[in-house]
């Protein structure tokens, strides 16, 4: 007869091991969020800073005169251009 493998305790230091699992996965994910705020934030701010000038038509934001004549050019090309635009 072939001997068999001894034989092990119960599996339930395994439970543990998910546990421990599951705190790993809870704290990564508490980690991955506060990071993700703080860039999100960050990211809004510098957004919002580096839109200069607004279309005195529909009010979208732009970066610069030349975007911005540009988009007048393009999207209100019936109406005369701005005063603020005539030497971009």
């Amino acid at each position: 007869a072939r001997s068999r493998a001894p034989s092990f305790p119960p599996r339930t230091p395994a439970m543990a091991r998910g546990q421990q699992k599951i705190q790993s996965q809870q704290k990564a994910a508490e980690k991955k969020a506060k990071i993700a705020k703080s860039q999100g934030a960050d990211q809004k701010k510098s957004a919002q800073a580096a839109l200069k000038m607004q279309c005195s038509v529909c009010k979208v934001q732009l970066g610069d005169a030349k975007t911005y004549k540009q988009h007048f050019e393009s999207k209100h090309s019936k109406l005369p251009l701005p005063d603020e635009l005539k030497d971009a």
